[in-house]
């Protein structure tokens, strides 16, 4: 499409052609490149071009050639001559000089007198270790001991079972009628046929004074003839046998200890099969001779009845209360009456 607008060119030329060629005429002047375009553009700069000719390579093969080996060789380092004169100066090497020979014998003694030292200290110290592991193991058995015998006390406490004690005594105790006086016997033995039994010479004093060797041993409804065979009036002792077997008592051997338990059976004020407790207070030796001490009480009756201990067995003979005083009975000790009378054991 062509424009609308053409622009106005006179047929001539006219001025204003005029005016346009000068004005580029005048820029060519100015211009340095215009100029050495318009030189390239004469004849006498321009080259005639010739197409290069396109020759076939020819082919040729290669030859081969064996290589060559050659052995490398390693030049020696020198370190340049600027890092040379800047490297100190070495010393000569001047070995040191010998030191003096000090003596080994001055620390060995020292430690031979430090390790006797410490083992003295370690024997000392075991020593008193000992000591005192002796004398806290002699304590440790002190208190055993105390604490034993409290068990002991309460081991037979509980064991003192008075009511099978009573059980087991009471068949072998009678009451003995000797004329007006009564008192209490036991059995100690039997043989044959016939029984010994120990009570007081004061139960029997007025009947064997007066001749007769008769008494009564009364149980119940059971009367039991006895004869009165021995008696020891010094010792307060007398020795009856009945016609008739009743089991013994059993006789116990050793001293008696303060605060062992016993029972005491008897007719007190006449009344048959009757039994209180106790301890052993303190065995003495008086000038009736050896006497056992007793808090089981006791009354007028229980004269001759056997004091006997947790085990069953007779220690002693009660005869007699303190006057004016309570909880304080004696007994004479069973063995001073086997040995008076000569009963225990053989009938």
């Amino acid at each position: 499409m062509s424009s609308p607008f053409q622009p106005f060119t006179p047929a001539d030329g006219g001025r204003r052609a005029q005016e346009w060629n000068w004005q580029e005429e005048q820029y060519q002047a100015q211009d340095p490149w215009a100029q050495q375009e318009s030189q390239y553009k004469r004849p006498q700069y321009q080259q005639q071009y010739q197409e290069p000719q396109y020759q076939e390579p020819q082919y040729q093969e290669p030859q081969y050639q064996e290589p060559q080996y050659r052995q490398p060789v390693y030049e020696t380092y020198h370190q340049p001559q600027e890092y040379q004169q800047y490297q100190p100066s070495q010393p000569a090497y001047t070995p040191p000089e010998p030191r003096a020979r000090k003596s080994r014998s001055k620390p060995i003694l020292f430690g031979l007198v430090a390790a006797l030292v410490l083992v003295s200290g370690w024997q000392a110290f075991r020593v008193e270790t000992i000591i005192q592991s002796s004398n806290d193991l002699t304590e440790a058995v002190n208190t055993s001991q105390g604490r034993v015998d409290e068990l002991e006390k309460q081991r037979t406490s509980v064991a003192f079972d008075s009511e099978g004690i009573a059980e087991d005594v009471l068949p072998s105790v009678f009451r003995v009628r000797a004329g007006e006086f009564t008192g209490t016997a036991f059995a100690v033995s039997e043989a044959n046929g016939r029984t010994s039994l120990f009570t007081n010479f004061h139960v029997v004093e007025e009947t064997f004074e007066g001749g007769d060797r008769q008494v009564t041993l009364e149980r119940g409804n059971t009367r039991i003839n006895a004869t009165i065979v021995k008696v020891d009036q010094e010792k307060d002792l007398a020795l009856l046998r009945a016609n008739r077997e009743i089991k013994a008592l059993g006789i116990a051997g050793g001293e008696v200890k303060s605060g062992q338990q016993v029972l005491v059976a008897g007719a007190p004020l006449g009344l048959e099969d009757s039994v209180t407790t106790g301890v052993i207070s303190a065995f003495r030796n008086t000038e009736d001779g050896p006497t056992i001490q007793f808090d089981a009480p006791i009354n007028p009756g229980n004269s001759g009845g056997p004091v006997v201990n947790s085990s069953r067995q007779v220690v002693g003979i009660a005869t007699a209360k303190a006057r004016d005083a309570e909880g304080i009975g004696l007994a004479i000790p069973i063995e001073v009456a086997c040995e008076t009378l000569g009963a225990c054991g053989n009938g």
